[in-house]
């Protein structure tokens, strides 16, 4: 009866013991704590308010279709003083801004830098084009929906065919 007592407690000890062991091999040696999320930053680059820029160029290039790998919505090739660079101003514009977008056209943009999968964006902010200046991003890098105009509203409205019936 005393052998039976004390095999109970190292039969328990045995199998607490390997399953530690298991619990310890389970563990791959390199793994790391999971990184610690930043404020700000969501599905897209980075902005950083404290590098704002001022690019004055022209446009190359409006690029609407998207390209695997950057910001989703209009980019603008802006040739400048640094060479031409890729200038995201998001899905957001106004038809009238997106049409005053043209090859050749000049433009002044305000935006800062930002790396993505390992290739340079400048984020506009703000863009004037055609002596209008549009806001596109908030002072912390939110895209802005820009709401059109009552005369383009009014437009549109006159031109649907749709409404109350």
């Amino acid at each position: 009866m005393s052998r039976n007592c004390l095999t109970r407690p190292t039969r328990l000890i045995a199998g607490l013991l390997t399953g530690l062991l298991f619990a310890i091999l389970a563990v791959p040696p390199g793994a790391h704590a999971a990184p610690v999320s930043r404020v700000g930053r969501g599905f897209g680059p980075v902005y950083n308010a404290a590098h704002e820029t001022t690019l004055n160029g022209t446009i190359e290039k409006v690029v609407t279709k998207h390209v695997v790998g950057s910001p989703a919505g209009m980019h603008l090739l802006v040739a400048g003083p640094q060479g031409v660079v890729d200038t995201h101003v998001g899905p957001f514009l106004s038809k009238e801004t997106r049409e005053a977008l043209q090859a050749g056209t000049p433009v002044q943009i305000v935006g800062a830098m930002a790396s993505l999968r390992g290739k340079n964006y400048l984020l506009a902010r703000e863009l004037t084009v055609g002596g209008s200046t549009v806001t596109v991003r908030s002072k912390h890098g939110a895209l802005l929906r820009v709401h059109s105009t009552r005369a383009e509203r009014s437009r549109t409205d006159k031109t649907s065919d749709g409404g109350a019936r």
